[in-house]
């Protein structure tokens, strides 16, 4: 038989919980969904977070992303680097630009994308009050997570669950 290794999409998440450290989290959240440039099976693409630490931990968040930096691979002081190919590329920009054209969410930054030199996507943050906001359901594979808000636990957990993927998940507390 051939060697096969299979790997399954992820649209991992995070959920934290009100008691999480803020700085602790904005680091699992930055890392989980940003290194590698989102496109590890292990990514956290979906983040659920208590309303009680939102404005804190979302500013965090969007600050620490703010100084990642971008380049070529060769430069190890850039902490992303370009998108695997062309079609990863476009797939990724197109979640970017769905979610700019929707009402249902913001982006809290990045969005941009070029491929003038190599496949460069931003990291991208969104926030949706929609669990099943396209972004919250369908598998990215690129620098692109979703944050989404919660009352309580009970709450988040049936948010969570409520999509057929899901290799991996984090809970802060």
């Amino acid at each position: 038989y051939p060697r096969i290794v299979g790997e399954t999409g992820g649209k991992d998440f995070i959920f934290c919980h009100p008691t999480a450290d803020i700085d602790a989290s904005a680091t699992a959240i930055i890392r989980g969904a940003f290194e590698f440039q989102g496109q590890k099976c292990s990514a956290a693409s979906r983040i659920y977070i208590p309303k009680s630490i939102s404005e804190n931990l979302i500013d965090k968040v969007v600050e620490e992303t703010k100084t990642i930096k971008m380049g070529s691979p060769i430069d190890f002081n850039n902490f992303m680097t370009a998108v695997i190919h062309k079609d990863a590329f476009k797939r990724i920009s197109s979640y970017i630009d769905y979610a700019k054209n929707s009402d249902e969410c913001k982006i809290l930054h990045g969005g941009n994308y070029d491929d003038t030199v190599g496949y460069f996507v931003e990291p991208t943050i969104i926030l949706t009050t929609n669990h099943q906001f396209k972004t919250m359901q369908e598998e990215i594979f690129g620098p692109v997570v979703t944050l989404n808000k919660f009352d309580n636990d009970n709450e988040a957990i049936e948010m969570a669950n409520n999509t057929s993927y899901g290799l991996a998940s984090i809970i802060w507390t």
